[in-house]
C-alpha cells in the first residue's frame, strides 16, 4: 500500500482536495492530508472555482476539509512517504512561503518520488525552485512562473495531464481523471479495464 503526503492550507480549492484525497483512499492508498499550524481533527476552508464565462475563474467558499495528520510529525517521517499532491485553489499562494513546505518539495523532487500539482500549486514548486528543464502544465494565469523558473509550460486542454519524469501536472479540476492515474501509474499502481 502506498502513502503519500498532500499539502493542505485555508482555501484550497475544494474538488482540487477533496478528489485526491477521497480518490486515493478508494484504491488503497494511505493519504496523509497536513497543514502548518493544524493538527488531526482541525479543518481548513476551501474554495470552489468554477468556469462560469468571465475573464477568470469565479470563486466561492467551498465546504470544510477535515485534516488527518500532523504536519511536524510527517516533517520527520519524510522518507516513510511514497509521493506528494499538491492541489490548487489560494493556499499555494502563501503555502510557498513556508520554509518547511518547500524543504518538503525538495525532498520529495530531490528523490524523484512521484510529486503531483494541479492548479496554482505549481507555485509551490516554483518557489521550491523545482522547476527548471521540466516540462508542466499548471492553470494558465501560473504560466508565467513556469517560465521564470526555467521550465517549459505546456498549454493543453484542461482535462488533460502532463508527465515529466517524477512531476504529473494539470490545468485544473476537469484533468483530475488524468492527473490522478498518473500519479497512480507513477506510484506502481496498476489495472486493466474490462
Amino acid at each position: 500500500m502506498a502513502k503519500v503526503l498532500l499539502l493542505a492550507g485555508d482555501f484550497v480549492e475544494d474538488l482540487e482536495i477533496y478528489v485526491p484525497f477521497q480518490g486515493l483512499q478508494i484504491v488503497g492508498v494511505q493519504v496523509d492530508a497536513v497543514c502548518p499550524g493544524k493538527k488531526p481533527g482541525d479543518s481548513i476552508k476551501t474554495s470552489v472555482h468554477d468556469f462560469e464565462g468571465d475573464q477568470t475563474y469565479t470563486e466561492k467558499r467551498g465546504h470544510n476539509f477535515a485534516i488527518n495528520a500532523d504536519f511536524d510529525k510527517a516533517l520527520g517521517e519524510l522518507d516513510s512517504y511514497d509521493g506528494l499532491v499538491i492541489p490548487g485553489g489560494r493556499a499555494p499562494e502563501y503555502l510557498r512561503l513556508n520554509p518547511k513546505i518547500i524543504k518538503v518539495v525538495r525532498h520529495f523532487m530531490d528523490r524523484k518520488a512521484p510529486v503531483a500539482a494541479i492548479c496554482h500549486g505549481i507555485q509551490v514548486l516554483a518557489a521550491a525552485d523545482v522547476l527548471k528543464s521540466r516540462e508542466l502544465t499548471c492553470y494558465p494565469a501560473c504560466a508565467p512562473e513556469v517560465g521564470l523558473c526555467g521550465g517549459k509550460y505546456s498549454e493543453v486542454d484542461v482535462t488533460e495531464a502532463v508527465v515529466d519524469g517524477n512531476l504529473i501536472t494539470s490545468p485544473a479540476w476537469p484533468g483530475h481523471s488524468k492527473w490522478l492515474a498518473a500519479f497512480l501509474k507513477a506510484l506502481g499502481y496498476s489495472w486493466s479495464r474490462a
